[in-house]
């Protein structure tokens, strides 16, 4: 292909619509009209030889060469933007950035309050995406340019990417709060006794059944669920327990009627990092975000 004149232009419409697979979101998101980018897609496709993007329902599925083009357009696209704002400041107060950024429901319910009320008075315009967070590192969304940051728990981090403690958390145990079982404290054998709720997070098995294995003891697990907002509500209503990271089952039991206990067995803390590819370190606009969430992580 001849790429002297190659519009450019083409390839940032192309990494949106590969991150939306929906010409109406891209269109949105790059203030141009729909036909405007139905255009640019028609001379993609003609332009690179391939459909690139294939209507399957309401979606439009990548094909298998447009996600080997993915990876490298998003990041020869970032390397031009850092290049040529090496030498310009990012105000937040005129950008309309978005940011796509991958957790749980749980540090969502954390971080994301006090981030937009920081964000409200000095970034309005600037856009956030949340998307759902697996228990291990989303490596090729990152690498990618499909996630701009993670912030979860993770074992392993390759040296690639920058990483930041956000926040460290203990676990409570919650249950309603005129629980039949319970009418003092919570010790081991109690514990063992009552039903409970798991949050499995998308894990195969978390740190308090990693740790009763250990002991060679078991609890009895009724319901699972990946969703802590519903878990908080449906042991609210019912004899399950459940149990939570300390500050968000703080929040609950302000706003439900549930009791809270410390875990009647020494578990360590749990850390919550944050991170990005190091080498995006260089955006000032994603360097300005990294440190109002790591502001929020201290408060």
């Amino acid at each position: 292909m001849n790429t002297i004149n190659f519009d450019l232009n083409l390839l940032r419409i192309l990494d949106v619509l590969l991150r939306e697979q929906n010409v109406s979101r891209a269109a949105e998101r790059l203030a141009l009209s729909q036909p405007t980018v139905s255009n640019a897609l028609a001379r993609l496709r003609e332009l690179l030889d391939d459909p690139l993007l294939v209507r399957i329902g309401r979606r439009m599925q990548p094909t298998p060469k447009a996600l080997a083009l993915e990876g490298p357009i998003r990041s020869a696209l970032q390397q031009i933007e850092q290049t040529l704002n090496v030498d310009e400041s990012f105000d937040p107060r005129y950008s309309r950035q978005s940011f796509r950024i991958a957790m749980t429901d749980f540090v969502e319910q954390l971080c994301m309050p006090s981030l937009l009320r920081r964000l409200q008075d000095c970034a309005p315009n600037l856009r956030l995406d949340i998307a759902p967070l697996a228990p291990s590192l989303p490596i090729d969304a990152l690498d990618r340019g499909q996630l701009d940051l993670v912030l979860g728990r993770f074992d392993e981090i390759p040296a690639r990417f920058a990483r930041h403690l956000w926040r460290s958390e203990t676990l409570q145990v919650a249950l309603r709060r005129d629980h039949p079982v319970i009418t003092g404290g919570l010790d081991l054998e109690t514990f063992l006794r009552l039903r409970h709720l798991w949050v499995h997070g998308g894990q195969t098995r978390g740190m308090v059944d990693q740790w009763l294995g250990e002991q060679g003891l078991s609890r009895q697990i009724v319901y699972t669920t990946p969703n802590y907002l519903q878990a908080a509500h449906l042991v609210a209503a019912s004899d399950l327990c459940v149990v939570l990271p300390t500050r968000l089952a703080r929040n609950f039991a302000s706003l439900l009627p549930l009791q809270l206990h410390d875990l009647p067995f020494a578990l360590e803390a749990f850390e919550l990092d944050l991170v990005y590819l190091a080498q995006r370190g260089q955006d000032p606009a994603l360097d300005w975000l990294v440190g109002e969430i790591l502001r929020v992580g201290k408060g």
